[in-house]
């Protein structure tokens, strides 16, 4: 086995060296290639081919003179995870509430409790640990569901987080539940589009977060006409979140009537609701951004991920973490949860009958966390797959490490063999964040210091 390409501190010294010019060229050679492009497929041996932040060829012996060429036998390349939504600012609360009984729990706890302490550093110290793990485990894109945007600054700090690690970032920005805030959401979404999202050819994207009913914050965070004019007007997508139940599917009803489910539209758990309103949802072509572990281990309606429900309508949900208070923070989680859960669903469903289970597949799964993603956040045109013309946002998976050896299969092995300790490299719009198994330009004692001084401030402050 040769992987030294992706292991050796010279090639990444002299990618740095070149990080400067606009048209560097990058060739990952002799991998096994999981493009998630449905013309391209998969390709047993192949190379990838980079110029500046954006990938250029994918094939069989490419070549490329002036390129870095980085040793890729015995890896797997796949596009980076995409994370449709997570609460960041959260991270420091990590596991505080593992065994955390039902949604109410959480918000009185986390949402009435925790929050309303949180100062912008601890914003900013949140939503920075988060998106570092989330480059760890292979999450090139994070929607970051930031609902604790109290002041001007704490969105700022989580802004700022998202732009300090190099993920590529979306900013969904929502006003709390619950304690004292300045009212400046939405108003304030014009102040941040104008000051860090004013290009269309950047790292970060800018949402409107809101709400699908007032049953846990009132009406002022709830999607509707004027939120959604909001969001129009400044040309940005919208992500609601505790969207499940009887009063959501009636809600998914009335925004159908009034126009304002669209694409650009993504509703995240979608558990519970009914056939009434996944018709609607499927009609307009709405996103749907499924968290896995939480619906199932919170319990929220149903507990079961609606992927059976969305794919029957023609909707490919995107998959999500949500909250790391009570949940894991990386994708491969998600991945196996959902492919499990369904499976175990869908023969459940026919036993003792003569009819046949309706199973997803690995791929399946793999493409809700990539391409699907990307389409959910709405970036299928940037990344999601390893495609000419996409940012080469992409991992390397070490294939013939002991948990993975002998390479079979490689979406089998990337959905059910791999975690974060087989990624060697990961890429951000052609940017290295990880090389050898390492997070790049993170002091880890600094950050640690920092994260407990935050969690102590706000579990201190808490008590208090």
């Amino acid at each position: 086995m040769n992987v030294n390409g992706t292991t050796s501190a010279a090639v990444l010294d002299q990618l740095r060296h070149q990080s400067a010019a606009p048209r560097r060229r990058i060739l990952f050679s002799g991998a096994a290639i999981v493009t998630m492009d449905p013309d391209l497929g998969v390709l047993g041996r192949g190379d990838l081919l980079v110029e500046g932040d954006t990938i250029v060829a994918v094939g069989p012996d490419l070549s490329a003179s002036d390129a870095v060429v980085v040793d890729a036998t015995g890896a797997i390349l796949t596009p980076g995870f995409v994370d449709t939504h997570r609460h960041a600012w959260e991270a420091q609360l990590r596991r505080i509430m593992p065994d955390v009984d039902d949604l109410g729990g959480y918000v009185m706890a986390t949402l009435a409790g925790y929050a309303t302490v949180y100062r912008p550093e601890d914003m900013y110290i949140g939503t920075k640990l988060a998106a570092l793990t989330a480059i760890d485990s292979g999450i090139t894109c994070m929607l970051d569901f930031s609902h604790n945007s109290r002041t001007r600054e704490h969105s700022d700090a989580a802004i700022q987080a998202l732009l300090d690690t190099g993920i590529r970032g979306v900013h969904a920005s929502m006003g709390p539940h619950f304690g004292d805030w300045d009212q400046q959401w939405p108003g304030d979404l014009n102040r941040l589009k104008d000051r860090y999202f004013s290009s269309d050819d950047q790292l970060l994207t800018l949402r409107l977060a809101t709400l699908a009913t007032d049953e846990i914050a009132g009406p002022a965070l709830v999607y509707g006409p004027q939120l959604a004019r909001v969001a129009q007007e400044l040309g940005i997508g919208v992500s609601v979140d505790a969207v499940f139940g009887a009063s959501s599917s009636e809600a998914v009803l009335r925004w159908a009537k009034d126009g304002i489910l669209a694409p650009d539209v993504t509703l995240i758990h979608a558990t519970g609701l009914t056939s009434e309103a996944w018709s609607a949802m499927g009609e307009t072509g709405t996103t749907v951004a499924l968290a896995p572990t939480s619906d199932a281990q919170i319990g929220l309606e149903t507990a079961i991920p609606a992927v059976d429900e969305a794919l029957a309508v023609g909707i490919r949900p995107g998959l999500s973490i949500d909250v790391e208070v009570a949940l894991a923070s990386d994708m491969f989680t998600q991945m196996r949860s959902l492919h499990a859960i369904q499976r175990m669903r869908a023969v459940n469903t026919v036993y003792d009958t003569d009819r046949q289970p309706s199973r997803i597949t690995t791929r399946d799964v793999l493409d809700f966390a990539t391409l699907q993603g990307a389409r959910t956040n709405g970036l299928a045109g940037v990344t999601g797959s390893l495609a000419p013309g996409k940012k080469a946002d992409l991992l390397v998976i070490q294939a013939e490490d002991l948990n993975n050896m002998p390479l079979n299969d490689p979406i089998g092995t990337v959905v059910l063999g791999s975690d974060a300790r087989n990624i060697s490299v990961v890429l951000i719009n052609g940017e290295p964040r990880k090389w050898n198994g390492r997070v790049l330009d993170v002091d880890l004692p600094a950050l640690r210091d920092q994260v407990r001084a935050s969690r102590d401030h706000v579990l201190s402050t808490t008590a208090s």
